[in-house]
């Protein structure tokens, strides 16, 4: 069965190339952000979903919090493994499938890694393992670029050029999805790859949560928590607590 799309391309080591301007800074600043607003007790098992290589489940350990990262990618739960101790830890598990029953006081989900999958039910899947893996009233943090704002102003075509690699991007929107095309040459070969992301709305997300056994209890537009403004605001970030019901 060939692989998806995320599959292929977050496990390519040009994935990290082009994207090695994602500064600690930022997601710290973030973190920061949330614990503060949170304030998760000493003792919280903390959850990161699509950990990538793990920046913030680190700092998240770092602040003193027992951490567990999950990633459907080997390559990068290999490196993040590295950073393992005694209360931080990685594995590799597809968010779609239920993991750890009850056991995570807060899960996060950062820096739009959702959206991924081809169909609705497999979001609601994937919706429907974080609460699983929630206690009792547990929060889920779930970061997403604003949607409305990314179509408004999509940069249909552009060259980055990094570490000397000429990456070529195209964007567009298409069948309810934004996609982006990525072409370039290095060490005599061509390589192509495609991120495809759902231009979730926030009407969809409130959905979904309803669907998967969620409530809003806030969200915001930025990495300060400001307030979500449709037209403004760059990200698109959920508050949820599992329902009891």
């Amino acid at each position: 069965m060939p692989k998806k799309w995320f599959q292929n391309w977050f496990s390519s080591p040009y994935y990290h190339i082009l994207y090695h301007q994602r500064n600690d800074e930022e997601a710290e600043f973030f973190i920061d952000n949330l614990c503060t607003f949170l304030k998760p007790q000493p003792e919280a098992k903390l959850l990161d979903i699509a950990c990538g290589r793990g920046r913030h489940s680190v700092y998240l350990n770092k602040k003193g919090y027992d951490v567990t990262g999950i990633d459907l990618s080997n390559a990068n739960i290999k490196f993040a493994q590295q950073f393992e101790n005694e209360s931080l830890q990685f594995l590799v598990h597809d968010m779609r499938n239920a993991f750890y029953i009850n056991y995570f006081d807060i899960a996060y989900n950062l820096f739009t890694s959702f959206g991924y999958f081809e169909t609705e039910k497999d979001h609601l899947k994937a919706l429907s393992a974080f609460n699983k893996s929630l206690k009792k009233s547990g929060i889920l943090v779930l970061d997403y670029f604003n949607s409305e704002k990314m179509m408004r102003h999509l940069t249909h075509q552009e060259v980055k050029r990094v570490d000397g690699i000429d990456f070529h991007i195209s964007k567009k929107v298409e069948n309810g999805k934004i996609i982006k095309s990525i072409s370039f040459e290095h060490k005599n070969k061509e390589f192509s790859f495609k991120e495809e992301v759902k231009a979730f709305s926030k009407k969809d997300f409130e959905s979904m949560f309803s669907q998967s056994g969620f409530k809003i209890l806030n969200h915001f537009g930025d990495y300060s928590l400001n307030s979500f403004d449709e037209v403004k605001s760059d990200r698109l970030i959920f508050i949820c607590q599992k329902n009891n019901d």
